[in-house]
């Protein structure tokens, strides 16, 4: 199975989204091995979005990142950089395919609600950066039978 990082971001966070993003998530057949809620200050914002240094947006990137809470989420599933991508939707939430996670909870391509790894090199960096390997959890699916029940 394939692992991917995924940032619930401060809009979706202060608009009481988490749980329903995560409910997509797990609609999707991904699962969840890691989570935790931080609020970024800007010398780790600055850290993770390096590759943005220098651009015009990156200012407004990392104050929008540290405006309030994210959750970070370590992801599993089948090809799972490419099917979180896929649930993201495009960055710009105009753009976005309906039913996608920013086409319904993203109010602009700035706050676009989610950050998703864009390569599996991409998702092993950004993972580590934030969780220390005894922080990712194994699932076992097997433990919970069809009924829900253990």
């Amino acid at each position: 199975m394939e692992k991917t990082l995924a940032i619930i971001k401060p809009d979706a966070v202060s608009a009481g989204n988490i749980g329903k993003i995560i409910e997509r998530i797990e609609g999707q057949g991904m699962s969840v091995l890691a989570m935790k809620m931080l609020h970024l200050d800007s010398k780790k914002a600055e850290g993770f979005y390096y590759v943005h240094k220098g651009k015009p947006f990156f200012n407004t990137l990392i104050d929008f990142m540290t405006s309030g809470p994210v959750v970070v989420l370590v992801l599993s599933g089948q090809s799972a950089v490419t099917s979180w991508r896929k649930l993201m939707g495009s960055t710009n939430p105009a753009n976005a395919d309906a039913g996608t996670i920013r086409k319904d909870f993203a109010s602009s391509i700035e706050k676009n609600a989610v950050h998703g790894s864009d390569s599996p090199e991409s998702a092993s960096y950004e993972i580590g950066y934030f969780f220390a390997a005894s922080e990712i959890c194994v699932i076992d699916k097997q433990i919970v039978d069809k009924s829900g029940s253990k």
